[in-house]
């Protein structure tokens, strides 16, 4: 499937391609346009719209646009869910220090904005950073509940 959001991605526009690509669509094609863009061209190519204004895998209820996925998607993970936690601290300005680990994230995504410019290659290399914090919230989740010691 194809899915678009808006260009310069950032912690929500990192974390959701990383999440949709590890656990609802492993084959899933990312489109990155300016936000004045994102509803023509999903109409004209059927992408899935995430983290713009007005799509259903957008910020709704308080949430931001990678939980709206985890809600949909039914992934009870969790790990997903403690990573959740994370993302929207960083993600929501107004939450950051609801989470000790956002304000880290926040900062390595504003960091790689700033040295890979390019959308596709920002999301390669940071898709390596979630890999290790979601391996790190299991470990968390292990430890526990009692699973690792």
């Amino acid at each position: 499937m194809k899915w678009i959001t808006r260009s310069h991605v950032h912690v929500d526009r990192v974390a959701c391609p990383w999440l949709i690509r590890r656990f609802v669509d492993s084959q899933a094609e990312f489109l990155f346009v300016p936000k004045s863009e994102v509803q023509r061209v999903a109409s004209e190519t059927g992408a899935i719209p995430f983290d713009v204004t007005g799509a259903e895998l957008g910020h709704h209820d308080g949430m931001c646009s990678f939980e709206a996925i985890i809600t949909k998607y039914q992934l009870a993970d969790p790990a997903l869910a403690r990573l959740a936690l994370i993302v929207h601290a960083a993600d929501v300005a107004d939450d950051l220090r609801t989470d000790e680990i956002a304000p880290g994230l926040e900062a390595i995504a504003t960091g790689f904005g700033l040295v890979f410019l390019d959308d596709r290659e920002n999301l390669a290399i940071q898709f390596h950073v979630y890999d290790a914090l979601y391996a790190w919230c299991r470990l968390q989740i292990a430890r526990d509940t009692g699973a690792v010691r």
